[in-house]
């Protein structure tokens, strides 16, 4: 049958994305600071990082306040 598709699911895929491409992101800047690669700005994908890390934390307080994700409940 599939994965199922719910909007849970469809909220913590789109987060794992955006995780994996702000360490995308930030691999890009350390290979040009280990390099000295001149022609791309290391500040490029470190905005760039610096940006999704904002949306991430936006689609979270967004998902949480919606309802569609829960947090895990108190310890204690």
């Amino acid at each position: 049958k599939g994965l199922p598709v719910t909007t849970p699911f469809i909220v913590k895929l789109v987060l794992v994305s955006l995780l994996v491409f702000i360490l995308f992101n930030l691999a890009r800047a350390l290979f040009i600071m280990v390099k000295g690669q001149h022609q791309q700005s290391m500040s490029h994908y470190l905005g760039r990082r610096v940006l999704f890390s904002v949306v991430v934390i936006v689609v979270l307080l967004v998902a949480l306040g919606l309802g569609y994700i829960q947090p895990n409940p108190r310890p204690y």
